[in-house]
């Protein structure tokens, strides 16, 4: 092998000089960024609550008899006022036919004591019967007289009785499952429930919040409060009502205030005992300054977000975050509208180093659907 000449080497140093030189540069972080802006952002205290009905009623039965008919299928929407269960009415019509003969019966007997004391009544004047006997007379006729009162008011009770035969729905509403079948006795001293019926257009929504909100909650309430709804966090159905209640008292369990909230409800989405997300908005922030929830970082120092300069290089930039809408971080301090903060690559990121811009995140949609 020739040995090598000193123009070889001092050409091939400068080769490997080149290359070294290349493969040290700083490589780039390739990271996704949105810009800091300010938009119109609402307030809203998060809980969890449940769907109830606005009201309910056990439907039971005022009379004692067999069921003879169901008018209704389970589960079905009724009408106040709409028949739902028939009791055997033969026994009813009959103690009412019975009521309206004794009734008769004692109106004729009492027509003629009355008759009879009217006569007794002259006659005494005249010394023809004695005072004695007319005082009789007038008290049977009063006696008969109450018996007609009694006798009426028996007629009206058998009446009633046999109108309770027909059992109709008290309210509005969904019906739940039967309880008790056609040919079962039902009796009106058991409480026996036949089925039970649900409002549920509107219906409520219960749910608690810490009483450290309830300051604000009061001072804003005169507003009519919207609270929003959704089956989950991620869900886009969202149903809209109004706060209606405020407890009077702070549960000292638990630390919490009772709030309800009333819905339309009228394409029946929310149902009784459904577990719901829910929102309540106290008021909306017109100006606030806000930026993507993960471009926020959590350091020793504090929270803090990647910030890209002119120069293509990061830098750290110290935040103060106010307080979480949807997936947005509303910043009191730290950024300026149209400032590039990085929301995806960061944790690859240290102060200085040069960044290469992948994408620009879609902006947030659930504010502006909210509006």
């Amino acid at each position: 092998m020739k040995p090598m000449t000193a123009a070889t080497r001092v050409a091939l140093l400068l080769v490997l000089g080149c290359s070294h030189k290349g493969a040290g540069g700083p490589a780039r972080v390739p990271v996704t960024v949105a810009r800091a802006e300010q938009r119109a952002v609402p307030y809203e205290i998060v809980a969890t609550g449940t769907a109830e009905p606005r009201q309910t009623v056990a439907v039971q039965s005022q009379v004692t008899g067999v069921l003879t008919h169901v008018a209704f299928r389970e589960g079905d929407e009724v009408a106040s006022g709409q028949v739902l269960f028939q009791i055997d009415p033969r026994p009813f019509q009959a103690a009412l036919d019975q009521a309206r003969a004794m009734l008769a019966r004692d109106v004729a007997q009492a027509e003629n004591a009355t008759l009879e004391a009217t006569r007794y009544a002259e006659l005494v004047k005249q010394d023809y019967v004695t005072k004695q006997d007319y005082d009789a007379k007038r008290a049977n006729a009063e006696a008969l007289r109450a018996t007609v009162r009694a006798d009426s008011a028996a007629v009206a009770n058998a009446d009633l009785s046999l109108e309770y035969t027909t059992i109709r729905a008290l309210i509005a509403g969904r019906t739940g499952r039967m309880l008790v079948r056609e040919g079962n006795l039902v009796r009106a001293t058991a409480n026996d429930t036949l089925v039970v019926i649900n409002r549920i257009q509107p219906i409520l929504v219960r749910f608690a919040v810490p009483e450290l909100h309830l300051p604000d909650i009061q001072r804003y309430r005169k507003n009519r409060l919207p609270v929003l709804v959704s089956p989950s966090k991620e869900d886009t159905t969202v149903s809209e009502g109004v706060l209606t209640f405020v407890d009077n008292s702070v549960d000292t369990t638990t630390g919490t205030v009772l709030l309800k909230a009333e819905f339309p409800n009228r394409d029946s989405a929310l149902w009784p005992g459904e577990f719901l997300n829910v929102r309540l908005r106290l008021y909306v922030e017109e100006q606030a300054m806000v930026v993507p929830g993960q471009a926020v970082m959590t350091g020793q120092q504090g929270t803090y977000v990647f910030v890209v300069n002119q120069d293509g290089t990061a830098r750290s930039q110290a935040v103060t975050v106010e307080r979480t809408a949807g997936a947005y971080a509303v910043i009191g301090q730290g950024v300026q509208a149209g400032d590039e903060v990085v929301t995806d690559g960061q944790v690859r990121l240290v102060p200085g180093a040069s960044v290469e811009v992948k994408g620009v995140a879609e902006p947030a949609r659930e504010l502006e659907a909210d509006k």
